[in-house]
């Protein structure tokens, strides 16, 4: 390493010591020796998880055992987290709840969309929106029948092809690949003008920046919750539904939906408001954990957390370029920081080789086919010096023989 280079990491350093969120990595539990730039993927696990899961496990299940769907709030859970999340994404209060997957939320909010815009057939998404949003879509316009169908369009062409016929625009507000980000309120308002509805996929916008769902009129929104909010491997997903839209029923009529669950009664009464977007019981040990990942969210506040992630990628684009110039990258994210998420993306004809050798030296982010490297930066446990090492370990991989 050179004086230079030296002297360049000692001001990294100092970053991390004047960083107001350098705190909150320590309530992670983080391997040694690790460069963890995957959280787009899958967050870190939170202390706190683990503390209140035990918590959960020994003296909620093992003690209270039935009791505790009343006395430890169980059956709370699901709007009480929404509450929470819907505070992250600029949502109306009631009108977030958690449950299920995101691929089953999306199959809710889409069908639901499509029976507000009965006379129009077409549901319009990105071409290269991620595969499970294409794969609801298609299938439940199969389902329907009646001449519904899917038309894809790349991102550039989603305002200009919202037409008579379109229903509703299906968006994941930033690309899984690239990183580059649709302005939520500016598509929303062009798509009502024009008479359609809009359902987002939130997936690499919740915890990762501010989101005002609220304030661009958003009709409905899916979002993950084991990516960015550090739910944990299969963390439920959260559902937003505009309280304008929230009498109409969904098709999951489950039991938890129910305006009475306990009455055990044989038809379906919807609960009110988003509630009915729940179906079947709730993952209670999935939930406790998700919870604390979003209860620091709301501590650091989110404003600070997308304040340090463009520092992150911006310093890590920086340090890239420079060290990593002529060996065959192509930055793929937008260098506006309002037009892309957290995350730095770029294109190598050797991606997968690549990213396994960085993998080889302790920098963990991920491959893309056919040729993109990902890295997400998730502030409240990524530090500056993590950009640091892993532009170094990237200039180290492509210099080797």
């Amino acid at each position: 390493m050179s004086a230079s280079s030296r002297t360049l990491r000692e001001e990294v350093e100092r970053l991390d010591r004047e960083d107001p969120l350098a705190p909150f990595r320590e309530r992670f539990l983080l391997p040694e020796g690790i460069v963890y730039l995957d959280g787009n993927s899958l967050g870190a696990l939170p202390r706190e998880a683990a503390a209140r899961v035990e918590r959960a496990v020994r003296e909620e299940w093992g003690k209270g055992l039935i009791r505790s769907w009343r006395d430890a709030g169980w059956i709370d859970l699901p709007l009480r987290i929404g509450e929470k999340i819907g505070r992250l994404v600029g949502a109306e209060p009631g009108s977030v709840v958690v449950a299920d997957s995101t691929s089953v939320n999306l199959f809710k909010v889409l069908a639901a969309a499509l029976s507000h815009r009965p006379e129009r057939k077409t549901i319009l998404t990105e071409r290269g929106n991620f595969p499970t949003d294409l794969y609801i879509a298609e299938g439940l316009a199969s389902f329907v029948g009646k001449g519904h169908s899917v038309r894809t369009e790349p991102a550039e062409k989603i305002v200009p092809s919202i037409g008579r016929d379109t229903a509703v625009v299906l968006l994941t507000q930033v690309d899984y690949r690239t990183g580059a980000r649709h302005d939520l309120a500016r598509v929303t308002g062009e798509a009502h003008e024009r008479g359609a509805l809009v359902v987002w996929d939130l997936a690499h916008s919740a915890g990762a920046f501010p989101v005002d769902l609220a304030g661009a009129g958003a009709d409905f929104a899916v979002g993950c919750g084991y990516k960015y909010l550090c739910g944990g491997p299969g963390a439920p997903a959260f559902v937003y539904v505009a309280p304008r839209h929230q009498r109409n029923v969904q098709p999951l009529s489950g039991w938890f939906g129910h305006a009475a669950p306990f009455a055990f009664e044989a038809g379906y009464r919807p609960a009110p408001g988003v509630g009915r977007y729940v179906c079947g019981t709730s993952p209670i040990l999935s939930l406790t954990a998700l919870e604390a990942g979003v209860d620091l969210f709301l501590e650091a506040g989110m404003d600070r957390v997308r304040e340090k992630s463009v520092r992150l990628a911006d310093l890590f684009v920086e340090l890239v370029e420079e060290r990593c110039g002529g060996r065959g990258l192509a930055l793929l994210t937008p260098r506006e920081p309002a037009r892309r998420g957290s995350q730095v993306s770029f294109a190598h004809p050797s991606a997968e080789g690549v990213m396994k050798a960085l993998a080889a030296r302790g920098v963990i982010g991920d491959f893309r086919p056919p040729d993109i490297l990902r890295f997400g930066f998730a502030p409240l446990y990524g530090r500056f010096v993590d950009a640091w090492d892993a532009a170094e370990a990237l200039g180290a991989v492509l210099a080797a023989p």
